[in-house]
């Protein structure tokens, strides 16, 4: 087993006890409860919680219900020491060129603390909004040249001639040190091909386990078609506590602050969404009418409840600190390397997390121990 590697999530769509969302057709809902607004002073805290914890970077997501992941890092790296940042943004919004030097600037300021997360985008509306029409196979296609742009940029003097860009002499003022990693994630044929063209880690949804071997093998084949290979990451919420009750009745208590008629709004928007993992994270409840979180246990410790209001990431890891650390492992097994976590609230559950289950899974030896 390979090295694992955690992540947290930084809510610059807002946050709180609830369910808070947005994205995929969304838009974002302060919910009935206490709202936590994202202010640089609230993420700052989590930001500054999950380098103490362990944690080794924080995905920042993309979209215009949320704030700008490039910004908001970039004053986060003023309040952290070595938390690396996963900024997500959209290709085709920016000129390729320009990204290569944005990130380049990015690692010199933060450090070397910069990851990227490529989004091509799976909603036409939500594109729209930046005006952008091209078509979901379109918009991948363009992807495709915009990242051997933005790689090309980084070497120096690079040409690049396609259907979307024409540049000559693409680069940057200093080659970036290290060069930022690429995170990518898309279930649909176009995502694949990128991916294996171009993408240092694959990232999937938390699907069950055998879907999620699936997509690995898949991704895995198109990879060694080209001669290339990827580490492989999965994006998942987390409730865990010291025991599987105590973790289940707080998937309850946030199941019981859904209103039926919200999740049957966000139902109906999310099943218009063009992203194939969008449809394979509803298809996980299709059936719930109402009823207890277990109800939504989709594989033991998988809860499938977040998804029911939330646009992307759906499920959840729910039970005791050994249960959770289990499912980890089991994900590991099928060459999972990298864990994109998050929870609500993101500064509690970080500590819940960063407390209950790195220690465990340091106690197995599956992870290092602690400087």
């Amino acid at each position: 087993m390979s090295a694992l590697r955690f992540h947290w999530f930084l809510p610059t769509t807002g946050d709180g006890r609830s369910i808070v969302g947005g994205g995929h057709g969304l838009a974002r809902e302060h919910g009935r409860a206490v709202y936590r607004p994202p202010s640089i002073d609230y993420l700052g805290q989590i930001a500054r919680s999950a380098e103490q914890l362990g944690f080794e970077a924080v995905l920042t997501p993309t979209g215009t219900y949320c704030e700008d992941a490039w910004l908001v890092t970039a004053a986060l790296t003023q309040v952290t020491k070595k938390l690396k940042f996963l900024v997500a943004f959209r290709p085709g919004l920016l000129s390729p060129t320009l990204a290569a030097q944005m990130a380049a600037t990015y690692q010199r300021v933060s450090g070397g603390r910069l990851l990227l997360n490529i989004v091509t985008g799976g909603e036409d509306a939500e594109q729209r909004r930046f005006g952008d029409h091209l078509g979901k196979d379109e918009r991948y296609a363009r992807t495709d040249e915009f990242l051997s742009i933005v790689k090309g940029a980084w070497q120096g003097g690079y040409d690049f001639t396609g259907a979307y860009y024409d540049v000559e002499d693409a680069r940057v003022a200093e080659r970036p040190d290290p060069l930022p990693e690429l995170y990518f994630g898309g279930s649909s044929a176009a995502a694949g091909t990128v991916a294996a063209r171009h993408v240092d880690v694959y990232l999937t949804w938390g699907e069950p386990p055998a879907a999620v071997a699936e997509k690995i093998a898949w991704v895995r084949r198109l990879a060694a078609e080209r001669g290339r290979t990827l580490r492989f990451g999965i994006r998942l919420h987390a409730i865990t506590r010291d025991s599987s009750a105590e973790a289940w009745d707080e998937a309850g208590r946030l199941l019981d602050r859904i209103p039926p008629d919200d999740i049957a709004k966000a139902r109906k928007l999310l099943s218009r969404s063009a992203s194939v993992g969008q449809q394979r994270m509803l298809a996980l409840h299709a059936g719930f009418q109402g009823g207890k979180a277990r109800d939504l246990e989709v594989h033991p410790g998988l809860w499938a409840g977040v998804g029911l209001v939330r646009g992307g990431a759906g499920t959840a890891l729910v039970g005791s600190h050994a249960e959770v650390a289990d499912l980890v492992e089991e994900y590991a097994a099928l060459g999972i390397e990298e864990f994109v976590l998050s929870g609500y609230p993101h500064l509690e559950e970080a500590y819940w997390f960063g407390e209950g289950v790195l220690p465990e899974l340091r106690r197995r030896g599956v992870l290092p121990k602690a400087a």
